[in-house]
């Protein structure tokens, strides 16, 4: 579940404890908004701490050491001269 999703059960808990006045049979809707409020809430610490444990770490690039070949033009450093 992502944040959104946490942040949607933190409304709909917030809206069936504050907002509501129905009456059912057997079932406390103020006890069930706080509690999705809860999940809500431990949804967002759990998702806030994981996306701060995930850091973006670029390798640094080694140097790039280019070797420097000297070439003799006297005609026999190519091979063909000898």
């Amino acid at each position: 579940m992502g944040l959104g999703g946490c942040i949607i059960l933190i409304a709909a808990g917030a809206i069936l404890t504050f907002a509501t006045d129905w009456h059912m049979q057997g079932v406390n809707l103020h006890l069930v908004g706080v509690i999705l409020m809860i999940v809500g809430l431990i949804g967002v610490t759990t998702f806030s701490s994981i996306a701060r444990r995930r850091r973006v770490v670029v390798p640094s690039a080694a140097p790039v050491v280019e070797e420097e070949r000297h070439h003799r033009r006297d005609g026999y450093s190519d091979g063909y001269g000898v």
